[in-house]
This record gives C-alpha cells, sequence and structure tokens, in this order.
C-alpha cells in the first residue's frame, strides 16, 4: 500500500514497553503503524490488535523486508538489534534502533558503518535529550553562561533488579551482552553529559559489583577525564532500592553550576558563589533551543513520553527532510557509547585506566 504524501509507513519489531512506547511517539508524528513482528506470528497478532497495527509478521526478518513499510523501530532484545537492524537498512528502510546498537563493539561499529553508506537515516533514541531543562543546560555551557566546565558529576540509578527473584532476559549475557547495568543506562548518563558539555570522556577507571553467580553487572562506578580538561565520576546502578529511574547529572563551571534530575525534570538547578536559583521549564523564558521542547505551558507536567514523542518527530521530520535537527542522535552516538561501556568493562576487569579515543575512525565518513 503506498503511503500518503508525508506519512511513513512504520514496523514495529518487539512490542513489550519499549516497543509500545515508540509506537505511541510514531502515531504522533504523522506515521502509520503497519505492521508489529514478535516471536510468533501468534503473539504478534495480539500485540497488532493491541497497538493498533495493520498487519502482523510472522518474523521480525519478514517485518523489516516488506515493501510496504519505510522506517523499522529495532525494539527487539539487544542480541537481535544487529541482525534486524543490517537487514532493515539492506532492505533499504530507514532505522531507529533501540541502544545499545549491538551485543559489542565490533557490532556496533559495523552498524554505524552499514548506515553511513545506505542513504538511509538511522538513529538511536537517547531521548533524555530531548528534556527541555537538558536543552537549557546545554544552550548555557554552549553560550559560555557556565564559565569552563571543571567538574562532571552524578548517577543513574534505578532498583527493578534490587532482589534475587527479580529477573529480566537483559541479565543474560547471550541475550543482553557482556555489561548490563552500564549498557542499559550508563550509555544515557554518559551520551547526556557528552551531549550537554561537548567534552569527551578520554580516559576511565572503573569498578563493578554483581551480586548474582554467573550473571552480568548490577552495579558501576566510574571516573573519568575529558578533552576539556574536566575530571568526572559516575555510579550506576540497578540495585538501588526506592530509585526508579534516577538519571542525574551536576556540571560545575568556573561561573556556575548546573543540575539536572531525570525524576524531577521540569527544574534546572544553577548555583553561583552569590545565589542558587531553580529554573522552572517555563517557555516565555528559556532559551530558544529548549523553548522549542516545551511545548506544554509552564506548570504542566512533560515528561518521558514527551521526550520520546519529540524524539521520533525529529527523526521523521529528518526523514522526510532531508535535514536533521540539533540534537538527533544517529548511530555514531550509538556507537560513541558502545565503546565508552567496553572501555568501563576493560578497566573493571583488568583493573587499570583506560584511554578512550574522543571520536571513531569509520571506514565510511558521517
Amino acid at each position: 500500500m503506498k503511503a500518503e504524501e508525508g506519512e511513513l509507513r512504520v514496523g514495529i519489531a518487539g512490542a513489550g514497553f519499549i516497543g509500545t512506547v515508540h509506537a505511541r511517539a510514531a502515531r504522533l508524528a504523522r506515521g502509520r503503524l503497519v505492521g508489529v513482528a514478535e516471536s510468533s506470528l501468534e503473539h504478534s497478532e495480539v500485540s497488532a490488535r493491541r497497538l493498533g497495527a495493520d498487519r502482523a509478521f510472522a518474523s521480525g526478518e519478514a517485518l523489516v523486508e516488506s515493501p510496504d513499510v519505510d522506517v523499522v523501530h529495532v525494539c527487539t532484545p539487544n542480541h537481535l538489534h544487529l541482525p534486524l537492524a543490517e537487514a532493515a537498512l539492506a532492505a533499504g528502510k530507514h532505522v531507529i534502533c533501540e541502544k545499545p546498537l549491538a551485543v559489542d563493539v565490533d557490532g556496533a561499529r559495523q552498524l554505524t558503518e552499514l548506515a553511513a553508506a545506505s542513504g538511509r537515516w538511522a538513529f538511536v533514541p537517547f531521548v533524555y535529550r530531548y528534556h527541555p531543562m537538558v536543552r537549557e543546560a546545554r544552550e548555557r555551557i554552549r553560550t559560555g553562561r557556565t564559565g569552563a566546565v571543571r567538574l562532571v558529576h552524578g548517577s543513574y540509578l534505578q532498583d527493578w533488579l534490587a532482589r534475587p527473584e527479580d529477573d529480566n532476559w537483559r541479565v543474560d549475557a547471550h541475550l543482553g551482552g557482556a555489561s548490563r547495568a552500564f549498557a542499559d543506562i550508563g550509555s544515557h548518563w554518559c551520551d547526556l553529559v557528552e551531549f550537554v558539555t561537548a567534552h569527551r570522556i578520554v580516559r576511565l577507571s572503573a569498578r563493578t559489583l554483581t551480586t548474582r553467580a554467573g550473571e552480568t553487572e548490577d552495579a558501576a562506578v566510574m571516573q573519568f577525564e575529558t578533552d576539556g580538561g574536566a575530571l568526572g565520576s559516575a555510579v550506576i546502578s540497578q540495585l538501588s532500592a526506592g530509585r526508579k529511574n534516577r538519571l542525574w547529572i551536576e556540571i560545575d563551571g568556573s561561573e556556575e553550576s548546573l543540575a539536572f534530575d531525570q525524576e524531577e525534570p521540569e527544574s534546572l538547578w544553577c548555583g553561583r558563589r552569590e545565589s542558587a536559583t531553580v529554573l522552572k521549564r517555563d517557555p516565555a523564558f528559556l532559551s530558544e533551543p529548549a523553548a522549542r521542547l516545551a511545548w506544554l505551558p509552564a506548570g504542566h507536567a512533560q515528561g518521558y513520553g514527551d521526550c520520546f514523542a519529540a524524539f521520533v518527530a525529529d527523526a521523521y521530520a529528518a526523514i522526510r527532510s532531508d535535514t536533521p535537527a540539533d540534537g538527533l542522535p544517529p548511530f555514531a552516538d550509538g556507537l560513541r557509547t558502545a565503546v565508552i561501556t567496553d572501555a568501563v568493562m576493560t578497566a573493571a576487569r583488568e583493573e587499570r585506566w583506560i584511554d578512550v579515543p574522543a571520536h571513531e575512525s569509520l571506514e565510511v565518513a558521517i
């Protein structure tokens, strides 16, 4: 079926929690959900009815190769990201693939090179970039208001794997990869601080904590240095009781410090020697990059779903216009976090500092 003018035909591979979030955002961005694929045709049919898709596909492979699909959202367990995204790019589709792009750096690099050579758009949903107050912090640093960045620190804390009986496919290294907590949420933290500060992590050390024998890490602590001369630290955990999704960053500059907490996303703390203030998400008083994303009036809370919708809207706008918006994360940014994750795991295993390249050299220019 031919898509209407401006309409993109969307296929979702994997319809769990995150696939459902992708489907909602796709509709808000004027995409038509033409198909859903799960682990079996029976499961696909159930999900297609639940999400209101046109049809169910018997497999992810059938979905990505379908001529009725323009954009593929890969929302499956991690070990399927590489083969499905690779097949989608080979079939001429645009791709939005969940992180990590692959279970190792080589796979992430392979996908990034394929995407660059394909002539198609390929994005990874680092959606915390789309909080308006994150953009406000980034703009204050970019314009020099914060001064030279000296320290970058914070944490990403969750509790959903805190108990011995808690289980998920992510704890299986064959399905999730060699890293769990850092690849899953530490990647978001690193992407956010590099995006906001424009610094790159170039040297790091780390320790990890694993509470269940034979499984991937539950927590990690990282120290690092940046190419801009700043020092930093981060605590990443999926066993911190009571912390549901606390992504917190603080950036200490020579003129002011900035702090953002994803569980309280309507504000940005700004500290100076003479005072400390809390900026509220009011589009009338934000910078233009932040105000663009602040679509509700002040006092009407925006959150994670709004970030995801804004990300998908920007992705689809890039596909339609061939012009990406500022801050839209390509596969190269997914590769970047895979490189950092690998360095963290190596540093923890070998108990030494690891150098991290500030930028990846790819066979195909990105």
